[in-house]
């Protein structure tokens, strides 16, 4: 499994209203300290719509893509149809962010 896959699995794990950051995916993915690399794993997706990317923020809780742009709208969008609450382009990590179990941990991560 390439490191692109890795990564897109990990973040389809990522359940409805609940977010990760880009280190927490890739830590998850066996790739640590390659929080730029989950970036460009998931620019690099050939099914945007059937990945969550829109869960994926950075370790401050904020939207990564320039305020006010499009993609940075629509990842607000559809965060907050899943419930996440954003106050000031920030969302609470201790409230939103998830935390897998230790079942999601050995049973769907196979690495």
């Amino acid at each position: 499994m390439t490191s692109n896959e890795r990564i897109q699995l990990v973040t389809r794990l990522i359940p409805a209203g609940c977010v990760a950051s880009y280190g927490q995916i890739a830590d998850l993915a066996g790739l640590p300290n390659a929080a730029r690399q989950v970036s460009k794993a998931l620019k690099a997706d050939k099914d945007p719509e059937t990945l969550p990317w829109h869960r994926v923020i950075n370790a401050q809780g904020r939207i990564s893509f320039p305020k006010d742009s499009a993609p940075y709208r629509l990842q607000m969008e559809r965060l907050r149809v899943e419930g996440v609450i954003i106050n000031n382009g920030k969302v609470d990590l201790r409230q939103f962010r998830w935390q897998p179990d230790m079942a999601t941990l050995t049973l769907s991560i196979p690495f």
